[in-house]
């Protein structure tokens, strides 16, 4: 499935981008379940998970209430580091993360940065190859993870 630029908020989008730098790929799956197939998905190919964050679990700890909510933080220096070294700054965002959460409407995403944001914010020039690269992968992951 294709992914196309619009400014449609999250919630109205099925598997596109955003003017905000994001990709919201609409989930068949809840939260756990499309983040436990996001890691799976990455470690069968080779990537290093560094951590899953679950939001909604510690907003619980401290007596408030938030919506389903995880982050996997995931990479592979073999990809990321070709990429701070066409800039350096790109550190910032790396490794990669993907949000899964819940809207309102009870609806599950999977958000993860689109990666000619990156190239933007981070003024990456003359890495076309390793962009398209991360591009690739992360459209394959994140469709791999919110599909039935």
């Amino acid at each position: 499935m294709p992914l196309t630029a619009t400014a449609l908020p999250a919630e109205q989008a099925s598997s596109q981008a955003n003017d905000r730098g994001l990709i919201h790929v609409k989930s068949t799956h809840s939260v756990p379940n499309t983040a436990e197939q996001l890691v799976h998905v990455l470690e069968a190919k080779g990537m290093t998970v560094f951590t899953r964050i679950n939001h909604a679990a510690g907003a619980q700890a401290v007596g408030q209430s938030l919506r389903p909510t995880e982050v996997v933080v995931f990479g592979n220096p073999k990809v990321g580091t070709p990429l701070m070294q066409c800039s350096p700054t790109a550190a910032i965002d790396l490794p990669q993360k993907a949000l899964i959460w819940e809207d309102k409407q009870g609806q599950v995403w999977l958000s993860y940065n689109n990666p000619k944001y990156l190239a933007q914010r981070h003024q990456i020039e003359n890495c076309g190859e390793v962009l398209a690269k991360i591009e690739q992968a992360l459209s394959k992951f994140a469709q791999a993870a919110t599909q039935p």
